[in-house]
């Protein structure tokens, strides 16, 4: 994370919280001890330049749980210098803390954003540069990057769509629920958690699924398990159908939520056309 900041003290202090077992791993051209006379530093450079009002530039290097509980000190001064580097943001003041609570570890690295020449660093797209020289770096020491992180989530949450969807298949071929009640009965005996969402007028929108500590609308575990799609697929009796289609509303879970008119049309629609295969099935009069 990159940013251009103006409250150069108030964010240093943060940094340097000993509640929080802060550490000073690098430092340039800077001989104060604490954030105040360390920001006095900074303005006196940044008073060449009175038309920058956001003159310091603030980063926070995060590497991932893992990686940090193996780094040294050593090595985080070397992340922090790597990155000024690729930023460059070499020959400026600067000063970086370590913050491990939480069993976190992260860098909070301030640079005067004005040099010495009173010049401005330019600041345009700093977050999305901060996060590619950060990726560089990553890649450099053998750290896990942030695309590394996002890949192995993203891989993580197809299997479980993946899953989900299987579950669904299984419960709406084997079980044949009657009604949402049966269904979200069924998908919570396979470990899934089927969410109503229910918005403020008490209006049944969709369902949320939570399998494997995922939490998913039923849009993003697949196109076909969208609130609609799966009312299809639900063999309703016609007379409750039918009065659900009247009263635009069902029971579920022990109480009455709402349904817009096109969904409650619809399963209305559905329950009759599976009455009348049934009765043709059996050969009778209709």
């Amino acid at each position: 994370m990159g940013k251009s900041i103006s409250h150069t003290g108030a964010s240093m202090g943060y940094g340097w919280n000993e509640e929080k077992d802060a550490k000073v791993v690098y430092r340039e051209h800077l001989a104060g001890e604490n954030p105040k006379e360390i920001t006095q530093e900074f303005k006196i450079i940044q008073s060449q330049n009175h038309r920058c009002k956001k003159n310091t530039l603030s980063f926070v290097l995060s590497p991932t749980i893992e990686d940090g509980q193996k780094v040294k000190e050593k090595e985080l001064k070397e992340i922090t210098e790597r990155f000024i580097k690729e930023m460059k943001l070499q020959e400026r003041q600067a000063i970086a803390f370590v913050h491990q609570d939480k069993s976190h570890l992260h860098i909070h690295l301030y640079v005067n954003r004005i040099g010495f020449d009173g010049k401005a660093y330019k600041d345009n797209y700093i977050g999305k540069r901060s996060q590619q020289a950060a990726e560089k770096v990553a890649q450099q020491m053998g750290l896990t990057t942030v695309r590394e992180v996002q890949q192995e989530k993203l891989n993580e949450i197809k299997n479980v769509r993946q899953e989900i969807k299987h579950v669904h298949e299984k419960v709406i071929a084997e079980m044949k629920p009657k009604d949402f009640d049966q269904y979200i009965k069924y998908m919570k005996q396979r470990n899934v958690e089927v969410i109503p969402s229910i918005n403020k007028s008490n209006q049944l929108r969709g369902f949320r699924f939570e399998y494997k500590g995922q939490n998913l609308k039923g849009s993003e575990v697949h196109r076909s398990m969208s609130m609609g799609r799966i009312a299809e697929r639900i063999g309703f009796d016609r007379n409750v159908a039918q009065k659900i289609a009247k009263e635009n509303a069902l029971s579920m879970l022990g109480k009455t939520v709402g349904l817009s008119p096109n969904l409650a049309a619809n399963i209305a629609k559905k329950a009759i056309k599976l009455a009348v295969k049934k009765t043709i099935g059996l050969g009778m009069e209709i």
